[in-house]
């Protein structure tokens, strides 16, 4: 949550830092600010989204070449000019921008407000800034050292950028459990919460981590620990293009995104997945395979989409493996105090790599000796660096705030994990095992042709637009696959959407369903097929308005709904990678009918850095 940019060098800084706002708004879009040093301190901020700001400062001059700005997503205190980020100190030669939540903010505002200070704001930013600025003229030291021996007190997690309008030549930033990646230039130095707003200058950054401290000038970088010891930066090529950021065309990422998964899904298996010699390559897998194979049972920590997806893999895995899998909410799993056994297996699925929640649980679990393999989207995030081992899905920037190609892309790689292991172990048989590969093959070019008509999918959109509530049902594989599309229903459209199992639906959701009720089916044909067309000539009888996901050429279905959304015919362990495309549809083409900012619904933000 909340996006951070800062430079330091010869360009202006204005432009650099506009920019990169913009490029990181879908990490929160609740107010934006900048903070320039040029012969004193100059702080612009302004609640909405980062245009606000911009049209707001229209026609000033911002010469300077070394500032900080925010977007926020609002934790401490309601969206407003004052709340937001930069803030000052109260001797205003200090300047912050903060992602992140500082939890003992409250003990430490206490103790400054018995020394006389006052804040303007709600935020614990606030707090933490005046804090540090006390702790600098109390004990006559440097705003670096203020900065060290303040982090030692605080509760929380943080990224912090602060300016000094006494030393207009340095930033200072630290970093604990929210990203922090610094592009290294000739001569000048680039801060962001990722690389987004950074590509375009460099493809040489560095990923500081956590507990640790960044001295920036405009030709030096110094890393130091809380204890004051200097660590040697390690630099790293960004495996990034500057159109991979762009919309390239299209309306919204979020439909960009969405029509890049052919691709997408074809690089996450490109490298991997041979068909002809019958194999699957996995370099950050087969270290670990044994333990994979012998492991008692496996844990899958996620949240939100990824979640979803850590469901499907679960069906997959029982079934190909033959080993018992558990999928944990990773915000819940954290907290509980879960029995983790030395050799125990955990997969964190995150699109960003920095999700705080799924961050702190395979922490905790790797603490007690389990084995951690991750498979992320993007490349140096700091799930990526705590798991031993995993895979990168490849999918490329992921900028919509509601995730599509993420999803598929994990669902490729699960699906390539599970039949790699599942072989290895004897748990498959050749046949299957090849007809498999062959169907997790073809699925890029399925998707490609499913997306090719999708104009029936915009109809629908305007029908059902002003539907107060849905319901997605499914069984066996395609159950996750409602529970996603109600997720995304709710996300772009804010309509109020539940995913059930089929079957459960007599368990209570039943007494919902009227002839005003759009109840959606994941109804592909697979070993549940039978079954889910009983559950829906139950919500025929009662007048429900039946739409479907339906494998092409089933007509007996088709003749039962009152719309459908048809996909190619696959096997049930890859048709979700099909089956939820038509539900990401859904959901946009909802969202643009009820004339919403799909890229930025409300409330929401992309990457969960704070609990």
């Amino acid at each position: 949550m909340c996006g951070i940019v800062a430079y330091i060098g010869h360009r202006e800084a204005y432009p650099i830092i506009i920019k990169g706002l913009k490029r990181l708004e879908y990490r929160g879009y609740d107010s934006a600010g900048i903070a320039l040093l040029n012969g004193g301190l100059k702080v612009y901020k302004k609640k909405g989204k980062v245009a606000d700001l911009e049209e707001s400062l229209s026609g000033k001059n911002f010469h300077a070449n070394i500032g900080i700005g925010h977007t926020r997503w609002a934790t401490h205190g309601e969206p407003s000019d004052v709340n937001a980020h930069p803030q000052t100190s109260a001797g205003g030669k200090l300047a912050i921008i903060h992602n992140g939540i500082i939890e003992n903010y409250s003990q430490l505002k206490q103790e400054l407000i018995t020394k006389g200070y006052k804040f303007n704001s709600e935020t614990d930013t606030e707090v933490l800034l005046n804090f540090i600025e006390d702790i600098q003229k109390n004990n006559n030291c440097s705003l670096e050292e203020a900065v060290r021996i303040a982090l030692k007190r605080v509760v929380g997690a943080y990224v912090i950028v602060l300016i000094d309008q006494d030393h207009p030549d340095t930033l200072i930033a630290a970093r604990k459990g929210s990203p922090l990646v610094i592009g290294v230039g000739k001569g000048e130095h680039f801060l962001a919460s990722d690389a987004s707003p950074i590509v375009e200058y460099t493809k040489e950054v560095v990923y500081v981590n956590d507990y640790e401290l960044a001295i920036i000038k405009a030709d030096e970088l110094i890393l130091k620990n809380l204890g004051n010891d200097k660590l040697t930066p390690y630099i790293t090529k960004l495996d990034m293009e500057l159109a991979a950021i762009e919309k390239g065309g299209y309306d919204h990422f979020m439909l960009k995104e969405i029509f890049e998964q052919p691709n997408t899904i074809y690089d996450c298996l490109r490298g991997r997945l041979d068909v002809d010699a019958g194999t699957i390559t996995m370099k950050g897998i087969e270290e670990y395979a044994e333990q994979i194979m012998n492991a008692n049972r496996i844990v899958m920590v996620a949240c939100g989409t990824s979640w979803h997806a850590g469901l499907v893999a679960e069906y997959i895995f029982e079934e190909l493996c033959r080993i018992n899998v558990e999928v944990e909410y990773a915000s819940e799993f954290r907290y509980r105090n879960p029995v983790i056994n030395k050799g125990d297996l955990i997969i964190a699925i995150s699109q960003s790599g920095e999700t705080a929640d799924t961050l702190v649980a395979i922490e905790n679990a790797k603490s007690k000796g389990a084995i951690i393999l991750g498979v992320v989207n993007v490349v140096g995030s700091s799930i990526a660096r705590v798991s031993h081992g995993g895979a990168y899905t490849h999918a490329g920037p992921e900028i919509g705030v509601a995730s599509t190609k993420a999803f598929t892309a994990q669902l490729a790689v699960l699906t390539m994990i599970a039949l790699k292991i599942a072989r290895k172990k004897g748990t498959i048989d050749e046949e299957r095992y090849h007809h498999l590969l062959e169907e997790l093959h073809a699925v890029p070019g399925k998707v490609f042709k499913l997306l090719e008509s999708i104009d029936h999918i915009k109809e629908l959109a305007e029908k059902y637009k002003d539907a107060r509530d849905f319901l997605y049902l499914g069984r066996g594989y395609n159950f996750p696959v409602a529970l996603e599309g109600a997720l995304k229903l709710k996300e772009i459209s804010y309509i109020h959407a539940e995913g059930y199992p089929a079957a459960e639906m007599k368990h209570g959701p039943i007494a919902l369903v009227d002839d005003n009720l759009p109840v959606v089916f994941v109804a592909t044909k697979d070993s549940h097929y039978q079954k889910v067309l009983s559950n829906m000539q139950e919500i025929k009888a009662r007048k429900g308005k039946l739409i479907a996901i339906v494998t092409e050429g089933d007509d007996s279905t088709i003749d039962l709904c009152n719309d459908v959304m048809i996909v190619p015919a696959a096997d049930e362990i890859v048709a979700p990678m099909l089956s939820v495309i038509p539900l990401q549809l859904l959901a946009y083409y909802i969202g643009i009918a009820k004339n919403y900012d799909v890229d930025k619904p409300r409330n929401l933000a992309k990457s969960v850095t704070v609990e």
